[in-house]
C-alpha cells in the first residue's frame, strides 16, 4: 500500500506538474521567437525541388511570394501540439523520475537516459496526431516546387483531423510513427556527446562556467540533430503524406518504407538532399533549446520559490 502511495504521488504531485507547464510555456516561448526558422525548415523538408538552400534567402522567397505573414503560417496548431509535446513529455519524465528515486541521492546517468527514451516514447505516441495535422496545415497554401505534392484544404485543426479520418482512415494520424519512435534516440546522442565534452572540460577539477556549459550544450544538440536528421526528414515527409499517386504516407512507415524513401531522395539529390533544410534545422533546434531552457528554469525557480514561502507562512 506504501508502494502504491508513492507511486500516486510521483504521478500527480504538484510539483511534476509545475514541471509539465513550465516546460510547455518555454517551448511555446522558444518556438514563436524562431517559428520562421521552422516554416523554412519544413519547406526544405518536403519540397526537395527547391532550390535555395540558404536559410535566409529561404525565408525572403517564401516572404515575396507568399506575404510575410506566410512565414507564421501553421502557428497556432504548432504551439498547440508543442505545448501538449512538451506538457506530456515534462510531465512523464518527472512522474518517472519521481517513481524510480531510489532514496540514495544520487541519479545515475544511465537510468536518466532510460527515463529520457520512456518519457519520449510516450509522447511519440499520445502526440504524433497532433504533428500531423498541424504538418499538413503549416504546408497549406504553400507555393511548392514540387508538382508531385498536392495542396490540402482545411479550414482548421478540427475539420484537418475531421478530413483526415474520413477520407484516408484514422491510422493516417499516426503517419510518421516509427521515424518519430527511432528519433527518441536524438537525446541519447545529445546526452552521449554532452558528458563526454563535460568530463573532458571538467578534468583536474576544473570549474566550468555557465558559458561554458551553453557552448557545450549546444554542440551536443548540434551534433545529435545532424546524426539524426535524415529520419526527421522522412518524418516530415510521412507527415505531410500529400504526395500523388506514390502511396509514400504509410500508417506508420514501416522500415522498408523509410529505406525507400531514404534511397529515392538520395537517387534524386545525392547523399547532400538527405540533409536539406539542415541549416535552418540547426539554427532553429539550438536557439529554440536555449530559449526554452531559460524560460523553463525561470517559472520553475519562481514557482517552487513562492510554494517554499507559503509553506513557511502557514508554519
Amino acid at each position: 500500500l506504501a508502494s502504491l502511495g508513492g507511486s500516486a504521488v510521483g504521478l500527480l504531485s504538484y510539483e511534476t506538474l509545475v514541471h509539465a507547464v513550465a516546460g510547455a510555456v518555454g517551448s511555446a516561448t522558444a518556438m514563436t521567437v524562431f517559428f520562421p526558422l521552422d516554416t523554412a525548415k519544413s519547406r526544405l523538408q518536403v519540397d526537395e525541388k527547391r532550390k535555395s538552400n540558404s536559410t535566409p534567402i529561404i525565408l525572403a522567397e517564401i516572404a515575396k511570394e507568399e506575404g510575410f505573414q506566410s512565414l507564421y503560417r501553421g502557428w497556432l496548431p504548432v504551439i498547440s501540439s508543442l505545448c501538449c509535446s512538451n506538457f506530456v513529455y515534462f510531465y512523464t519524465f518527472n512522474s518517472l523520475k519521481k517513481l524510480t528515486a531510489s532514496g540514495r541521492g544520487k541519479s545515475r546517468p544511465g537510468k536518466d537516459l532510460l527515463i529520457g527514451i520512456a518519457a519520449g516514447v510516450v509522447n511519440v505516441i499520445m502526440t504524433t496526431p497532433m504533428w500531423v495535422v498541424n504538418t499538413r496545415l503549416k504546408l497549406q497554401g504553400a507555393k511548392f516546387r514540387n508538382e508531385r505534392l498536392h495542396q490540402t484544404h482545411y479550414r482548421g485543426m478540427f475539420d484537418a483531423f475531421s478530413q483526415i479520418m474520413a477520407n484516408e482512415g484514422i491510422g493516417t494520424l499516426w503517419n510518421g510513427t516509427l521515424p518519430s519512435l527511432i528519433l527518441v534516440l536524438n537525446p541519447a546522442v545529445q546526452f552521449m556527446f554532452y558528458e563526454a565534452m563535460k568530463r573532458k572540460a571538467g578534468r583536474g577539477g576544473r570549474k566550468i562556467s555557465s558559458a561554458e556549459i551553453f557552448l557545450i550544450g549546444a554542440i551536443a544538440k548540434a551534433i545529435a540533430t545532424t546524426a539524426t536528421y535524415p529520419l526527421q526528414t522522412v518524418q516530415a515527409i510521412l507527415r505531410f503524406g500529400q504526395h500523388r499517386g506514390d502511396g509514400k504516407s504509410g500508417v506508420i512507415g514501416s522500415l522498408s518504407n523509410i529505406s525507400s524513401l531514404l534511397m529515392d531522395r538520395i537517387r534524386r539529390n545525392g547523399v547532400l538532399g538527405l540533409y536539406k533544410g539542415l541549416e535552418a534545422k540547426l539554427l532553429q533546434t539550438v536557439l529554440t533549446a536555449a530559449l526554452m531552457f531559460v524560460v523553463y528554469e525561470k517559472i520553475t525557480a519562481a514557482t517552487f520559490k513562492v510554494m517554499r514561502l507559503n509553506k513557511k507562512l502557514k508554519q
